[in-house]
C-alpha cells in the first residue's frame, strides 16, 4: 500500500486504459451494428427495375450506395481499393427478360477479407435481392389476375418467426462490451500482479518482503495481490453497473452473483499469474509467459470462435483460462437469470484456481530458501 501511495502513476495509467477502452467500444458500437456500409451497383440494364433497386438499396439502413458503375472492372477496382465492401451487377436486358417471364440472374460480389463489413453488406444485399425478386413476382402475378392472398402464399409459403435469445437486438455493443471489457480488466489484473511480484526480484527486495511475511510464500503472495484484487474488482463492478444500468444492456439475474463471479475471475487470474511467477525464476521470462497466457484468454474464452468447434485438446486447454468460465457465468446470469443451481460447475472451476497460487507460492518459497542458503 505504501508503494501504491508513493507511486500511483501506474494505477492512474491502468485506470485510464480501462476507461479509454470502455469509451472506445461504447462509442464505436453505440448504434448496435455498423451503419451505412459503402456498396455499389453495376447497372448494365439502365431500366425502371434497376433504378428502383438502387432507390430501395439507398433506403436500407445498413448500407449506402457509394457509386453506380457502368462496367464490372470499375467496381472490382473500387472493391480492391477498399472503397466499397460489396456490389450488385445487374445484367443488360434484365427487365425485358422479366417481362417475358424468364429468370434473369443478378450477381452479388462481396469482400470477405473484412469479416464484419463483408458479412453485413452481404446479408443486406442478399435480403434486398430476395425482396426485389418477390416484388417483381408479385407484380407479374397481379397482372395475371391472382389475388393478393394467393400471391403471398406463392411468394412466401412459409413465414419464419425468429426470436433472438439473450441479445434480442442483435447488437454488437452488447456482444462485444459484455466480454471485452471484463476481459481487458482481467488481463490488466493478471499482468499487474506479475509486475509487482517481478519488481520485488528486480529491485532485490525479496528478503525484506519475505521477512515481513514471516517466511511464508503464500502469505507474501496473497498480501501482495490483495490490494489489486480489490482495485480491479471495483473497476469491474463499476463497468458492469454502467453497462447493465445507463447503457440498458439486458440483465435478468442477480447483481450479487455477478459481482461474486467477477471477484472470482480476478482472483483466479491472479492465482495463475502467481503460479507462473513462482515457477519461473527469471522475471523477464515469467512476464513474457504471463503476457502470452493473458492474451490467449480472448481467443480461448469462446465469444469469437465457439470452443465446441475447436479440436478436443484445445477444448480441454480452454479450461485453464478464468475468462472462459466468467463468460459462461455472465451469459447465464445476465441473459437467462440463472442461479447457483446452474452456475456451480463454473464457480467450482474458478475456485480451483486457488491451487495454482498454493503451488506457485511453494515454488517461490523453495527458490527463496535455496538462495538464502547459498
Amino acid at each position: 500500500m505504501r508503494r501504491i501511495w508513493h507511486s500511483p502513476r501506474y494505477l492512474v495509467i491502468l485506470t485510464l486504459a480501462v476507461a479509454l477502452s470502455f469509451v472506445f467500444f461504447a462509442t464505436m458500437t453505440q448504434e448496435g451494428q455498423p451503419q451505412k456500409l459503402h456498396v455499389a451497383v453495376v447497372d448494365l440494364d439502365h431500366s425502371y427495375l434497376s433504378r428502383r433497386l438502387c432507390h430501395e438499396l439507398e433506403a436500407t439502413q445498413g448500407v449506402t450506395i457509394a457509386a453506380v458503375y457502368d462496367n464490372h472492372t470499375e467496381a472490382r477496382q473500387a472493391m480492391q481499393r477498399g472503397e466499397i465492401f460489396a456490389f450488385y451487377e445487374i445484367p443488360a436486358g434484365t427487365y425485358n427478360e422479366l417481362l417475358q417471364f424468364h429468370a434473369p440472374r443478378f450477381c452479388l460480389y462481396t469482400n470477405q477479407s473484412y469479416l464484419l463489413a463483408g458479412s453485413l453488406s452481404y446479408r443486406q444485399l442478399a435480403t434486398m435481392g430476395k425482396l426485389a425478386a418477390g416484388a417483381v413476382q408479385r407484380e407479374v402475378l397481379r397482372k395475371k389476375g391472382v389475388k393478393d392472398d394467393a400471391i403471398m402464399g406463392m411468394i412466401q409459403p412459409v413465414a419464419l418467426d425468429t426470436h433472438p435469445i439473450g441479445n434480442t437486438k442483435a447488437s454488437y455493443c452488447i456482444y462485444l462490451m459484455t466480454t471485452l471489457i471484463p476481459g481487458i480488466i482481467a488481463l490488466i489484473a493478471i499482468l499487474h500482479t506479475a509486475y509487482v511480484i517481478g519488481r520485488e526480484r528486480q529491485e532485490r527486495t525479496v528478503k525484506s518482503w519475505m521477512r515481513k511475511a514471516g517466511g511464508n510464500g503464500l502469505k507474501a503472495m496473497v498480501g501482495k495481490a490483495f490490494p489489486y484484487t480489490c482495485y480491479y474488482t471495483m473497476l469491474l463492478v463499476v463497468a458492469n453497473f454502467i453497462m447493465y444500468g445507463p447503457m440498458g444492456m439486458p440483465f435478468e439475474g442477480s447483481w450479487l452473483l455477478l459481482t461474486l463471479h467477477g471477484l472470482l475471475m480476478i482472483t483466479a487470474g491472479q492465482c495463475a499469474s502467481i503460479f507462473l511467477m513462482g515457477c519461473v525464476p527469471d522475471p523477464s521470462v515469467a512476464m513474457s509467459l504471463t503476457s502470452a497466457y493473458a492474451t490467449l484468454s480472448f481467443t480461448m474464452c469462446g465469444f469469437s470462435f465457439p470452443v465446441d468447434a475447436m479440436p478436443l485438446p484445445m477444448q480441454a486447454f480452454s479450461e485453464v483460462f478464468p475468462l472462459r468460465h466468467y463468460f459462461l457465468v455472465m451469459r447465464d446470469i445476465a441473459f437467462f437469470g440463472n442461479g447457483m443451481e446452474v452456475l456451480w460447475p463454473q464457480t467450482a472451476k474458478l475456485v480451483a484456481f486457488g491451487v495454482l497460487a498454493i503451488i506457485g507460492s511453494a515454488m517461490f518459497n523453495r527458490q527463496f530458501e535455496r538462495r538464502t542458503a547459498c
